[in-house]
């Protein structure tokens, strides 16, 4: 019995000096993405708690050996937890989902968004909400450095420090909008509705988007959702007097705490003509209507979506811009009032252009520990473009354009970010599918061809230190065109078949059938730095050598755009455009009254092989008489400057002010470049009251001043004063008078959920031309505009 007592004694001894035994638990919280070490994580064991320091790390000494829950928490990260068992000393590595808020937060932009080098500019939600009947290019236009360019007040496409076109990106929800390849005058086929903000990148450093972006990079982003369960939307109403148009856009979206959601949308614009503020403006209405769907599902660590996008537009053309013979056009060129101004009417007859434009989307990423962030996006867009000209008989309905462009997009990309760099690493793949129905019995201007592309790219950036950061990056494209062209037998044989005998497949009648089969390749890499030693001062420097691969308009363009009201003449023989791109970028604050803020983005490009087009002559033809514009290759530079200026004169009153300037030459043939933005800027004054209903009144005035550079390119026309055959000089290189315009734009809450906006564009009513509009030629730019809108949230 002694016995068992005995080692009854002992096994509670035993029991009793082991459960007094204590441990030493340590260990680090790190970023799951980049491995930064976490400061102020707090780590509970137990009922012991402590706080990481600035080197991530923790420590718990003397906890006693047992089982346990450990609970890591960080500002903007999911809690981790994990069941412990301490039975000795242990070193634990937490890794935390850090930025969790990055998909449930909505992030309003400034004016301006520092990302690494790149000199961006945003237009955030409220701006968009505003300015909802808007097309894109006009509301780029409140960016220093973008300009439009326009066929009439209805079609618009941005220019960005004097580049346009296929030289500029446009990204809707990170797809590359296929479209701008045919014209000048072909408008991004987009609703600015669907999106949350919208980021202009400046230059060609941002590769990851291609080559061919050597002017910028248009990036429209959608809503993030948050993670909570809620039904939200808006409806908004607006009445335009110009036009006598009227406006809806609507959003509804069912958002899921579990990181699911669901999203449909779409606006409805119809406009009937405008007009200038002496007459009508014949012809100029417009109907727009646009859908939009998502269904999609993400966490912090992976993700899925679904989207769709669908945009209809029916044009009007300036009836006055299209003519039968050298009279008129004479008479139309150089008169001050129109020949076709009529009464006012919703009908929108020819000369127009109907657009179809679709997109599916479907993207995914997922985040690793190891490799980083590995997204993939697959699209589809259709592309349906018809141009009526004003024909008689049985094809007056039949359009002389019809063009249907087939377009599949594939991406992956990876981004790996640690502490001090990061890395992001993709392939791009595309093939393109244009057919032109030859059944428009008018000779095609833009032929069949099979377009395939691919392209690698990869950027690094590393953080020297805290005030000093620098990047570079590389990229290498391919592009093949495979086309199937006709050409008038005399032309081919006078300009390509010595050049280009392998093209040739037969002759038929007059004409001669070709299988141009080209190959480009480009090297594009960029270098930039940013230094900003105070939260006052920022300095951004960026180089890149582009390289752009010429598109299908400028290599066989050949006919009349009837939507443009031009000849177009294209050239098998270009070349690749190379070139070299400097941006610099000084922002600065200074404690003057409330805070001033002043940034200066200064630029120059030079580059070999520019494609410029340029009027070439007149033609007159079966459908009337045209200008003829040629595209030919030059040398040229470009180099300007472009000013913002945001000066918070009190709490509630603020100066915003903004000027741009570009230079623009012709080296080869030593005359200024043709299309260059005039000087302008802009002065206004903008009063906001949160506590009066969140009311606000911006007073703008707007001045451009008279291009004095341009190049001439005059033609001469023959026609009949008095019986007799005169040769008359068409002007179509002087540009038009500088101007300046006053605008107001006011609003207010009129209640939680509904508010109201006024806009008076042209307050004055104001007669000018605008020297980058191709009707300008024809009429005066529309008149005096009031725009009223009301928008109920939910």
């Amino acid at each position: 019995m002694k016995l068992i007592y005995s080692l009854m004694l002992i096994l509670c001894g035993f029991v009793f000096t082991n459960a007094q035994r204590t441990y030493t638990v340590e260990g680090t919280v790190q970023d799951f993405h980049d491995k930064t070490m976490l400061e102020n994580a707090v780590v509970k064991i137990g009922e012991f708690s402590t706080k990481t320091g600035k080197d991530g790390k923790f420590s718990f000494n003397k906890i006693p050996a047992g089982k346990y829950i450990l609970i890591a928490k960080h500002p903007d990260c999911n809690d981790y937890t994990e069941n412990v068992g301490v039975t000795q000393d242990l070193h634990l590595t937490i890794t935390l989902e850090h930025h969790i808020q990055d998909i449930e937060t909505v992030t309003i932009h400034g004016s301006h968004k520092s990302n690494g080098s790149l000199v961006i500019k945003t237009l955030d939600k409220s701006e968009i909400e505003r300015n909802s009947t808007d097309n894109l290019g006009n509301l780029l236009s409140k960016i220093s450095g973008v300009s439009t360019l326009k066929t009439g007040n209805n079609i618009s496409k941005p220019i960005i420090h004097g580049l346009y076109g296929s030289r500029i990106a446009i990204l809707n929800n990170g797809v590359k909008l296929a479209e701008q390849e045919w014209g000048v005058e072909h408008a991004p086929n987009v609703d600015i509705n669907n999106f949350q903000h919208i980021d202009v990148i400046k230059g060609a450093s941002a590769l990851k988007y291609g080559s061919d972006a050597i002017g910028g990079v248009v990036v429209m982003e959608s809503e993030i959702f948050p993670k909570k369960d809620t039904i939200k939307g808006s409806v908004n109403l607006s009445g335009i007097s110009n036009g006598r148009g009227l406006g809806v856009d609507v959003d509804i979206a069912k958002v899921w705490k579990n990181g699911w959601a669901v999203k449909s949308g779409g606006s409805i614009k119809k406009l009937g003509d405008q007009h200038a503020p002496d007459y009508n403006l014949m012809n100029t209405g417009m109907d727009f209507s646009s859908f939009n769907f998502t269904v999609q599902n993400n966490t912090y660590e992976r993700g899925i979506s679904f989207d769709y996008y669908l945009t209809n537009q029916n044009i009007g053309i300036y009836r006055g811009s299209h003519v039968g013979n050298n009279e008129d056009f004479y008479n139309a060129i150089t008169s001050s009032i129109p020949v076709y101004t009529g009464n006012f009417s919703y009908d929108i007859n020819n000369p127009r252009q109907v657009i179809e434009h679709h997109i599916a989307k479907v993207s995914a990423f997922k985040r690793f520990e190891n490799i980083g962030k590995l997204s993939a996006t697959y699209s589809y867009q259709y592309n349906h473009r018809q141009e009526y000209d004003i024909r008689r008989g049985d094809l007056a309905d039949t359009p002389s354009l019809d063009l249907e462009l087939m377009t599949h997009q594939f991406n992956i990309n990876d981004l790996l970010e640690r502490g001090k760099w990061s890395l992001e690493t993709g392939i791009d793949a595309s093939f393109q599918n244009n057919y032109s129905d030859p059944a428009t019995k008018a000779r095609r201007l833009i032929p069949n061809y099979d377009k395939y592309s691919a392209g690698i790219y990869s950027v690094f950036k590393y953080k020297i230190s805290h005030n000093f950061n620098v990047e570079a990056g590389a990229r290498y494209d391919f592009n093949r065109y495979d086309v199937t062209k006709w050409y008038d037998k005399n032309d081919w044989e006078r300009l390509y078949a010595d050049a280009y005998p392998q093209f040739y497949v037969r002759d038929k009648e007059n004409r001669t059938l070709t299988r141009p089969k080209l190959n480009y390749g480009n090297v594009s890499f960029n270098a930039g730095l940013e230094y900003r030693p105070n939260a006052n001062f920022d300095i951004k420097f960026n180089y890149a050598k582009v390289g752009r691969t010429p598109n299908i308009a400028e290599l066989f363009s050949d006919g009349l755009h009837h939507s443009a009201a031009v000849i177009e003449i294209g050239d098998l023989g270009l070349k690749n455009e190379q070139g070299h791109q400097f941006n610099l970028t000084v922002d600065t604050k200074f404690n003057v009254l409330k805070g001033l803020n002043i940034s200066v983005n200064p630029y120059f490009f030079m580059t070999k092989n520019f494609i410029n087009e340029v009027p070439t002559g007149v033609q007159n033809t079966i459908r009337g008489v045209f200008p003829v514009w040629s595209y030919q290759q030059i040398d040229a530079k470009m180099y300007g400057v472009d000013l913002d200026v945001n000066w918070k004169l009190t709490d509630n009153l603020t100066y915003v002010g903004r000027g741009s300037y570009v230079y623009g030459q012709d080296d080869t043939h030593n005359v200024p470049l043709i299309l260059m933005m005039p000087p302008n800027f802009s002065n206004a004054l903008q009063f906001s009251k949160e506590n009066w209903n969140h009311f606000y009144l911006t007073l703008e005035n707007q001045t451009f001043l008279k291009q004095d550079r341009f190049p001439v390119y005059n033609a001469t026309v023959p026609i009949y004063i008095n019986g007799e055959e005169v040769v008359k000089t068409v002007d179509f290189s002087t540009p038009p008078n500088g101007y300046s315009l006053w605008n107001i734009q006011t609003g207010i809450n009129i209640s939680k959920n509904l508010s109201a906006g006024l806009i008076v564009n042209n307050l004055f009513d104001v007669l000018y031309r605008d020297y980058l509009n191709r009707m300008r030629f024809f009429a005066d730019e529309a008149g005096r505009n009031f725009i009223l809108n009301f928008r109920y949230r939910f």
